[in-house]
């Protein structure tokens, strides 16, 4: 029965995938179409002319959402998401909006920290499909003995300092440790620095424990003499290419630079042959350890020869950027070398390029509008410098800065843009030359644009934004500015605030405008000076009001102020009151 059911099933297969073909062929007279299913024994061959269509496709689970989100552009009129979940806090100003930031990752950090803390009541998973960083992390070692699997644990829970002791019991138990164990605590020990790594999102910076002689002031870190990383490399008999590479890449990166080639030197000595990540370490401490621009250059190209990649070249081209005018008579090799070996430039490629030929007054573009990804760390700094160096401040070049802008939204460029800091660098520039350069109606566009959805202006733009108001005659406008479309801000009094008004009121002679002001003490439960009922009192006698003296009078008794029978005397002496009034 199941052989015939499977047969028959064969059979439709087949007469399916041959109506398709038929209809295909009629479509596209002039190719011819394979069709794969599960009855073909056979795989299919295609030529230039074949299309070939797959049994199925196989799509992330993604796939729907990234489809979705592609036919939605930004909404200008709305927060940024991480504000969606609390729109009344919603900031108006930058330093708000960093309040807000350090608040919600406050949190957090909390939050995670109850989840790992007792992770026992968090157990439940919700989230379909699973999502792994929602749920409470591993944080006690769950093997207890001395072994080389609890090496292995403790490296990958990223526990330096308990993976640094448990590597010396083993040693002094003798218990041998593999080179690939003990390569892999090297790297864990050279990237954070001989110390456990901070939480994520923390704020404070742990202390240095790597230190050496030379300190970059750049670094939080640096390499001290004879640190657990040199001292565990030592006790290797023979380190091979990847022991010398997660030692120099990590005293390149904490300022050991001259030790770094000292270590390159042995690591030649012993007949080895470094990586590609060694040389983009050296080549990144090569200007340090030189002078002269010439020496610079040499040093850098005195290395092995080995196949670069896009790293390699990005950080030539960043060394070049310390070699003046020798720098601009190689940048151009560089990038014929690229070119020749495939490697597309990255947007690091052309931040270093704008600081290797940048001079005011320069106007011409490197870059090419397109959609880029991610690739060497220094991406995230070329948005920031290309409207400050290309477009902006210097040039004050507003169509260079619209071409910035334009690269900024193809694709999602606007993931390079960096972190929130990065982000408000890089719109208070433009928006700082939009009210330079732009007339007020399109600075206004703009305004309306990028706020708050994407930027929130500081004082400094705000002050550019009146004055540029102020310029072109148009003060009418400040009140669009000042609302905006984030809703309505409620002022709250105060008995300071109030008297201020209507010591103004008074002054301009708007004596009605000052009194309804003056309603405002009980409304709000303000009370007023002395000084200022004796001002409004000289103000009434000027006008002869007589009821607004008596209703002054009142009003001082009704707050039970102690100056009350001074200003009953005032008004007797300075007014001819009624018997009702008296």
């Amino acid at each position: 029965m199941a052989s015939s059911c499977s047969q028959a099933l064969k059979q439709h297969v087949c007469k399916s995938s041959t109506i398709l073909r038929v209809h295909l062929q009629k479509s596209w007279p002039k190719r011819s179409f394979v069709l794969n299913s599960a009855a073909d024994q056979q795989p299919a061959v295609s030529s230039p002319e074949e299309i070939v269509i797959p049994k199925k496709k196989t799509w992330s689970k993604e796939a729907v959402l990234q489809a979705l989100a592609s036919t939605v552009s930004r909404d200008p009129t709305a927060s940024d998401y991480r504000l969606q979940d609390d729109p009344y806090l919603t900031p108006k100003t930058s330093s708000e909006f960093k309040l807000f930031s350090l608040s919600q990752e406050s949190g957090k950090n909390a939050a995670k920290y109850f989840i790992n803390t007792y992770p026992k009541y968090f157990q439940k998973d919700y989230a379909q499909p699973h999502i792994p960083c929602l749920m409470p992390e591993t944080l006690e070692a769950q093997i207890e003995e001395v072994s080389e699997a609890a090496l292995i644990e403790r490296i990958h829970m990223r526990k330096v300092k308990a993976a640094v002791d448990l590597y010396d019991q083993l040693q002094q138990a003798g218990t041998p440790v593999s080179l690939d164990v003990t390569n892999q605590l090297l790297d864990l020990i050279c990237f954070y620095g001989d110390s456990d790594p901070a939480q994520e999102n923390s704020p404070e910076i742990q202390e240095n424990t790597l230190s050496y002689h030379k300190r970059s002031p750049c670094l939080v870190f640096s390499f001290r003499e004879n640190n657990n990383a040199e001292r565990i490399f030592a006790l290797l008999s023979e380190p091979n290419t990847h022991s010398y590479s997660a030692l120099i890449r990590g005293m390149v990166k904490y300022g050991a630079y001259s030790k770094a080639f000292s270590t390159y030197t042995d690591l030649l000595n012993n007949r080895l042959k470094a990586d590609v990540n060694t040389f983009n370490a050296l080549i990144t401490a090569a200007p340090e350890v030189k002078e002269k621009y010439n020496e610079k250059w040499e040093l850098i190209l005195a290395e092995q020869k080995i196949k670069p990649n896009l790293l390699t070249l990005n950080g030539v081209l960043k060394a070049l950027r310390r070699c003046g005018t020798l720098g601009k008579s190689q940048a151009f090799p560089v990038l014929s070398e690229m070119k020749a070996l495939s490697i597309d430039p990255s947007l690091a490629s052309y931040n270093h390029l704008l600081g290797i030929f940048y001079k005011p007054g320069h106007t011409g573009s490197f870059y090419t509008l397109k959609c880029f990804t991610p690739q060497d760390p220094d991406d995230a700094q070329f948005f920031i410098t290309a409207v400050r160096i290309v477009s902006c401040l210097d040039t004050k070049d507003i169509e260079q800065a619209y071409s910035v802008h334009e690269l900024l939204g193809v694709g999602e460029n606007w993931r390079l843009l960096g972190n929130d800091l990065q982000q408000n660098i890089y719109y208070a520039r433009f928006f700082s030359l939009l009210c330079m350069m732009e007339n007020i109606d399109v600075m206004l566009k703009w305004y309306r644009d990028l706020v708050p959805s994407v930027y929130y202006p500081s004082s400094n733009i705000m002050r550019d934004l009146l004055q540029a108001l102020d310029t072109d005659n148009r003060l009418d406008l400040i009140p669009q500015i000042w609302k905006g479309d984030r809703g309505k801000v409620i002022m709250s009094w105060t008995a300071t605030s109030l008297s201020d008004v209507i010591s103004v009121l008074l002054a301009a002679q708007r004596r009605q405008d000052a009194w309804e002001i003056l309603k405002l003490f009980k409304t709000h439960n303000r009370v007023p000076s002395e000084e200022l009922l004796n001002k409004f009192l000289t103000c009434v006698t000027e006008s002869g009001e007589v009821n607004h003296a008596v209703e002054l009078v009142q009003i001082s008794a009704g707050f039970c102020l102690p100056e009350t029978p001074k200003l009953i005397q005032r008004v007797q002496q300075e007014f001819q009151l009624s018997e009702q009034q008296k």
